[in-house]
């Protein structure tokens, strides 16, 4: 089948590498070379980086849009039969969606209707889910809005990660994609309406979305902790007792443990040992486990209280 690529983050690189076996990749789209690093230098997103080492041959584009007319008309010359997208960044214009001869396909990172748009993965961790998968969807020009052709599942491991559960992700998309392009091959793809109502929408991951609030059952916080694993992590602010004119230091937290029996003031440290630092929330406390300290390399708690004057609480 002639299939064309777009796609841009590491996750894609298994379904890059297997259409490229077993079909006929006739272009990738993706991003253009971005900034990148302490000194700004150009970096190429993962799959033009595969691209390259695997099949250089195979034609490349990198539109700043692909709603320019220029990436248009290059998807039309290319003939694909379907179009596959994974982790491509960008909503593909309707001349796009109906370039294909047979379908324009979106591999999706959770089971819709859950967790459309921009950051599932780490939705379905911060939300406790015990089940996620990948989602073959028709796509439309909504956000994620499309008819469902395949899905498949996996269930989430106790300490799952983005990272972990990415990888995982990673691995299926090629088995369910291969599983779609040759029900579409044969005539006998269905096409399932989403229940639009039972929809949720996650959005891009900022700072103001990285805080913890202490004030959030531990639980809760546990999980977006895993949820922010590796990039960007979670940051949190620590009671310090060092003479500052601010009260607190700044700290990524990159592990922590639940414990549900401590009991304290929000924010508060209730303990500091070689187990870690004990921190209550609303709910119970998290004892830190691997933690960063802003402009400072990764290290456990127990080690940064060592050399830094954390407040801790009196009062428990």
């Amino acid at each position: 089948m002639r299939v064309l690529f777009a796609g841009t983050g590491d996750i894609g690189i298994p379904t890059l590498c297997s259409l490229a076996e077993h079909h006929t990749l006739v272009g990738v789209m993706t991003q253009p070379d971005r900034p990148a690093g302490r000194h700004r230098e150009l970096k190429a997103p993962a799959i033009k980086t595969e691209l390259m080492q695997m099949a250089p041959a195979v034609p490349l584009l990198q539109p700043e849009s692909p709603r320019f007319p220029e990436a248009i008309e290059w998807v039309r010359s290319l003939a694909p039969e379907v179009m596959v997208t994974m982790a491509y960044g960008r909503i593909l214009p309707r001349e796009l969606l109906e370039a294909p001869s047979l379908a324009c396909l979106n591999i999706h990172a959770s089971l819709l209707p859950r967790h459309r748009g921009a950051s599932p993965i780490q939705a379905v961790i911060a939300s406790g889910d015990v089940d996620s998968g990948i989602t073959i969807m028709y796509m439309a020009e909504g956000l994620d809005t499309g008819d469902i052709l395949l899905e498949k599942r996996l269930r989430l491991r106790r300490r799952e990660t983005t990272a972990s559960l990415s990888d995982r992700l990673a691995e299926l998309a090629p088995v369910a994609l291969e599983e779609s392009l040759q029900l579409l091959a044969e005539g006998r793809a269905p096409r399932i309406v989403q229940d639009h109502g039972s929809a949720t929408v996650t959005g891009k991951i900022g700072r103001q979305e990285s805080l913890l609030d202490w004030r959030l059952p531990a639980l809760e916080l546990e999980r977006k902790i895993r949820s922010l694993q590796p990039r960007p992590a979670a940051v949190a602010d620590l009671p310090s007792a060092s003479v500052s004119p601010v009260p607190t230091v700044t700290v990524k937290i990159h592990s922590a443990i639940v414990t549900r029996r401590a009991i304290g003031k929000p924010g508060t440290i209730l303990r500091v040992d070689a187990r870690g630092v004990l921190v209550a929330c609303g709910e119970g406390g998290l004892l830190l486990g691997m933690i960063q300290p802003e402009g400072r390399g990764k290290m456990h708690s127990s080690a940064f209280a060592r050399g830094h004057a954390l407040m801790v609480s009196t009062g428990n």
